[in-house]
């Protein structure tokens, strides 16, 4: 049976690479519409991106566009892999009979 990641179980971390592997694999996101998107304070985002970027499952790069600076967001391969791992542990768990269903 797939195991849960514990990285990627936590709520928010969960919704953000959700929003990440949604993306081309060669894409990035803007910080400012992730946050948005997810409807997170900048301090509770990055806080959250922190984590996910020591465990090696995102990528995030910060750039200036003409004299203002703009942070990048992407998913690693490593992040895919673990999060299409989390979500088949997630699916397992629906898939599974319950106890108490009739058995044949």
């Amino acid at each position: 049976m797939p195991v849960f990641d514990p990285i990627i179980h936590q709520a928010v971390r969960l919704q953000i690479m959700a929003a990440l592997t949604a993306l081309p694999e060669d894409a990035q996101i803007e910080f400012v519409t992730l946050r948005k998107r997810l409807s997170l304070s900048d301090g509770n985002l990055s806080v959250h991106l922190r984590k996910l970027e020591d465990a090696g499952y995102v990528r995030v790069e910060k750039a200036f566009v003409g004299r203002k600076p703009r942070t990048y967001v992407a998913a690693t391969p490593q992040g895919r892999k673990a999060f299409d791992e989390h979500v088949q542990a997630l699916q397992a768990i629906i898939q599974r009979p319950s106890d108490s269903d009739p058995q044949d």
